[in-house]
């Protein structure tokens, strides 16, 4: 029985082992072999696109010839994708042949315009969306950083200072002779013109669209010269509820600092020359590393959206900290918003609300002239010297003006700055007929400041009173925006698209409205400027600041139209009539037109069978925009202010003190618009089924009319200058734009994007008959020894904004002291040098104007994996390094200061050496690894996380150039361009950030 039953279970073994491999071979003949060849609709061979066995891993690529070799299980579906082209799948089959259609997504791509939209292929305008997954990455508070390098023709300056936001921003080149806000662009958010971006967070934007030619611009009229950024927040979606959480920490350190000399290098330097350096205390303090720190930073955004077919809404709430590697300053952002939709009416009425909080927390330290900044102590301040004396006083030398120690004004002098924020706007748009939308928006918009200033009994800095001096002010400003516009859009025959918007909009600005007051005299230091009332002295009236109300309306009146023949010839043409209460009497209307056409090349019978481009659009057009901002409202009219006091004494010997009033401003009735007038011709193209695509550009920007105080006669006039309209500004640039797609596998992918632009700037004129002046002279370095020398730079016909005018130096005299080339009064070279050169020896040497700007942007995935490297560079312009001019100066090291270590090459009798002449003139190119980022997507996690990524960032990696400062991104934008004031430059960081972004 026992070999019975051994036997029956080696037989069961046996048939199940037959079984199993039976089963195995009827698998594998289950298997198939399937091949074939992909091509587009022309039959040429596409190549790299992906064949994937449908709920599977198993697939191949095609090669060079389109062709493919997979095995599959019979009856299986084949999966076809490839960028540029419609997703296909076909079931497996011997000698398949594929034919894929093109993806018209890109070119059916939203596009904001203004007052409206359109797809990317009716675009006839200069217009760069950046979506927010190809925003930058980093601790950004304001959202203009977000655009540094990725638009071209958009010159973006970076600051690392937590309250300084962005140091400059400029499009197409300086166009005014105005700065601050005059050459900035124009936002506009989510619909809402004039708005302030720091009510949006970064998190929650959806797209920036950036209006780069006067054609795009011109609908907004007179305050678009500069450009129009538009950006547009993220909404909620019909049907799907989600909760977002966005956050990261990020830590900074100072990148470069300057090369100082050390306490054994002045006692070795004092040594060598026979000086005595009587502020020496046995100490050797590292300055810098006493003032710096490394930074920690963190946000957080949590965001909620969701919605019905009805209904749809969006709530986030964001919170910045951001602390700055110089001690005391620091920032904190608190922005909650609000934004729900609906419909009404028979879903003929589309309502929304929207409404922005912010309330920010700035401090700073002391950023002044003549040595009252910290960012100039920490440097000149002597490592001679301890932070402390033995009684825990901070150290100072009485034996030198302007010289401070940097821990004493971070420690003993406040300055804190708040800001409230509240927006809301309610939109409705009304669709009366088919093709036919009646929009209407109206938004308020409220901003309030609040300054805080104390100096404590300890501080070091002068004209400061005794025992505490607390200083309190507060201002307030409002806006409030009407716009209503028809919409009309309406395709006859299928081929005829036509497109018509008329609209109205009314704006009234109220600003500085505000009052404050400064007391002295605290019995002690405890409550700062919390309690004003505690001071127990006030200087009268003249402790009073106050600053006068003022009041713009605008009211404009728009319309455009667009034409489209079977999206194969395009035709648009914008006017804007806009009237303003700020200029003169006889000039407060203007009228902005534009006019712009686009051909597609490819939709033409004899491109259909083209095998080289997908896409081939020609654009040219031509606008008339204008420039309103950055100026005073009543810049036309007489004003009058208080000039100083007079004494009245009446019959009775009693005397007392009234005010004395004057004009401070003529008026000028004929004052009108900054004029701006922009050619732009593009060709857009796309080639290998959409994996290499770009634009071309060329520009010509001509800016008349330019507003600038000119000197009048006082015996014409009761003030000594006018302002008025006379200058002209040219600017001419190419512009490129390259987006490609090297690579593309089953699991990898790599995406690449290049845009380089040139700009010249010229100014043209600067006087008429009327106002004239020979030049311009900025920029004041601000040098020892030379304060009297107080410009760098020249403003003059034939030559760019940001020109230095300055001495050439010469080397050496026989006593070792600096000598510069001298020129005679005709302004012919003697052949002779000066140790003592004077204006009539300034010469042209340089300009700030970079003759290219670049940003690269490099993105490798490979499976779940990814990693982001953006590169920015500037490059052919000049920097003048006031800072290194400043730290060269000699005599300050022999009255007990400290310099750079380029003094230890220096003679102690060279009184010039830190002169400002062209020996601090840099080369001011780099190029840099703005950004790396590394990310890990985890993808859906159980039934609660949707999807969750996380994200290593560094900003700031590596910088290659030759500039001896400590960072070459110098602010490019402004009357004063390319100069690195010590005093205000704050350290460059570099950023090691952690970031979690979870879908629940």
């Amino acid at each position: 029985m026992l070999k019975v039953h051994l036997s029956c279970k080696r037989l069961s073994a046996q048939i199940f082992i037959f079984a199993l491999l039976l089963l195995n071979s009827t698998l594998a003949f289950a298997q198939s072999k399937v091949s074939g060849i992909v091509t587009d609709k022309s039959g040429e061979p596409l190549i790299g696109v992906n064949v994937i066995e449908k709920g599977t891993t198993n697939g191949v690529i095609t090669d060079f010839d389109g062709k493919f070799s997979l095995n599959v299980g019979n009856g299986k579906i084949l999966e076809f994708s490839y960028v540029g082209y419609i997703k296909k799948e076909m079931k497996a089959a011997p000698n398949m042949k594929v034919i894929m259609e093109d993806d018209s997504k890109a070119l059916d791509e939203v596009v904001v315009i203004g007052y409206g939209s359109m797809t990317r292929k009716d675009v006839t305008s200069s217009i760069t969306t950046v979506k927010s997954d190809k925003l930058n990455v980093g601790v950004y508070s304001d959202p203009a950083q977000l655009l540094q390098g990725k638009v071209p023709g958009l010159t973006i300056t970076q600051s690392s200072d937590p309250n300084g936001g962005t140091s400059s921003i400029q499009l197409r080149g300086a166009s005014s002779l105005r700065g601050s806000g005059a050459m900035e662009p124009y936002y506009v958010i989510d619909g809402v013109p004039g708005l302030s971006l720091s009510l949006v967070a970064p998190e929650d934007i959806e797209s920036i669209d950036v209006l780069r030619d006067a054609t795009a611009t011109a609908i907004y009229g007179s305050k678009a010269a500069n450009g129009v950024i538009i950006v547009t927040t993220k909404k909620g979606k019909a049907g799907k509820t989600s909760v977002t959480y966005n956050g990261y920490v990020a830590f900074d350190n100072v990148m470069k600092n300057l090369d100082m000399l050390t306490a054994s290098d002045l006692r070795s330097w004092a040594k060598t020359n026979n000086v005595s350096l009587d502020n020496d205390m046995n100490a050797s303090t590292d300055w810098q590393k006493e003032v710096q720190r490394t930074a920690v930073s963190h946000n957080h955004n949590v965001s909620i959206t969701g919605g019905n077919d009805q209904t749809s809404y969006n709530a986030s709430f964001t919170y910045l900290e951001k602390q700055g590697v110089i001690k005391g300053t620091d920032m904190d952002r608190l922005i909650g918003r609000a934004f729900l939709q609906t419909k009404a009416l028979n879903n003929r009425l589309n309502l929304a609300f929207n409404l922005n909080a912010s309330i920010t927390n700035n401090h700073s330290v002391k950023t002044d002239s003549e040595g009252a900044s910290v960012y100039d102590a920490m440097n000149y301040y002597s490592p001679l010297m301890p932070v402390t004396n033995q009684d825990g006083s901070w150290s100072k030398y009485v034996g030198v003006s302007q010289y401070y120690n940097p821990l004493s004004m971070i420690n003993e002098d406040t300055y804190d700055h708040e800001t409230k924020k509240l927006q809301g706007t309610a939109k409705a748009e009304l669709k009366i007929i088919d093709g036919l939308l009646w929009n209407t928006t109206i938004s308020y918009q409220n901003e309030q400041f609040i300054w805080g200033e104390y100096h404590s009994s300890k501080t070091q800095l002068a004209g400061i009173k005794d025992n505490g001096q607390a200083h309190r002010r507060a201002t307030s400003d409002n806006k409030k925006v009407f716009e209503s516009y028809l919409n009309f859009d309406k395709t006859f025959n299928e081929v005829h698209k036509l497109g018509l918007m008329a609209g109205y909009s009314w704006e009234e600005s109220k600003t500085a409205d505000g009052f404050g007051l400064t007391v002295y005299d605290f019995y002690n230091d405890n409550v700062g400027y919390k309690n004003l009332g505690l001071a127990n002295k006030m200087d009268g009236i003249n402790g009073i600041w106050s600053s006068a109300e003022s009041a713009l309306r605008m009211i404009s009146f728009y319309g455009r139209a667009n034409y489209s023949y079977n999206s194969k010839y395009l035709l648009q043409a914008t006017v804007r009539r806009d009237g303003s209460s700020a200029f003169g009497k006889n000039n407060r209307w203007a009228t902005f037109p534009s006019v712009s056409a686009a051909w597609r090349i490819t939709e033409e019978e004899f491109m259909k069978d083209n095998k080289i481009f997908d896409d081939l659009k020609f654009r040219v057009g031509y606008g008339v925009s204008g420039n309103s901002l950055g100026f005073d409202p009543y810049i036309a009219t007489p004003v009058y202010n208080g000039t100083g006091w007079f004494t009245y004494t009446d019959a009775n010997g009693v005397s007392s003190e009234y005010r004395t009033f004057g004009v401070s401003r003529n008026a000028n009735p004929d004052l009108k618009w900054e004029s701006t007038s922009m050619f732009n011709i593009g060709l857009d193209f796309s080639v290998l089924g959409g994996r290499l695509s770009g634009t071309i550009e060329y520009y010509n920007k001509q800016t008349s009319d330019l507003i600038y105080d000119y000197p009048v006669s006082t015996s014409r006039y009761p003030v000594s200058w006018m302002t008025a309209n006379v200058g002209d500004i040219s600017n001419k640039g190419i512009e490129l734009t390259i987006n490609a797609i090297p690579v593309r596998t089953k699991n990898f992918e790599w995406s690449t994007s290049l845009n380089l632009s040139h700009n010249k700037n010229v100014v043209e004129k600067l006087s008429n008959d009327t106002y004239s002046v020979d030049y311009i002279n900025r920029a004041n370095p601000n040098i020892g020894g030379f304060s009297q020398a107080n410009s760098i730079q020249r403003i003059m016909e034939g030559e760019p904004i940001g020109t230095f005018y300055m001495w050439e130096w010469a080397g050496y005299n026989d006593s070792g002291v600096s000598v510069f080339n001298e020129y005679d009064e005709d302004g012919n070279a003697t052949g002779n040098t000066t140790a003592k050169p004077g204006e009539k020896d300034r010469r042209k040497v340089g300009s700030a104007q970079p003759k290219v700007n670049l940003g690269w942007n490099n993105t490798l995935n490979y499976k779940n994996w990814s990693l982001t490297a953006f590169v920015q560079g500037v490059f052919g312009n000049k920097i003048f390094n006031a800072t290194r001019a400043q730290y060269n100066n000699v005599t300050n090291i022999m009255v007990g200061k400290n310099g750079l270590k380029e003094v230890l090459e220096q003679k102690a009798t060279d009184t010039n050496a830190q002169a400002p002449s062209d020996r601090y003139l840099e080369n001011g190119s780099y190029l840099r690894l703005s950004s790396l980022s590394l990310g890990y997507n985890f993808g859906k996690l159980g039934n609660w996380v949707n999807s969750m990524k996380l994200t290593a960032t560094c900003n700031n990696v590596f910088t290659i150039t030759n500039y001896k400062g400590t960072d070459p991104e110098i602010s490019l934008g402004g009357l004063e361009p390319g100069v690195d004031f010590r005093n205000s430059f704050y350290p460059r960081t570099r950023t090691f950030m952690l970031g979690l972004n979870v879908n629940f």
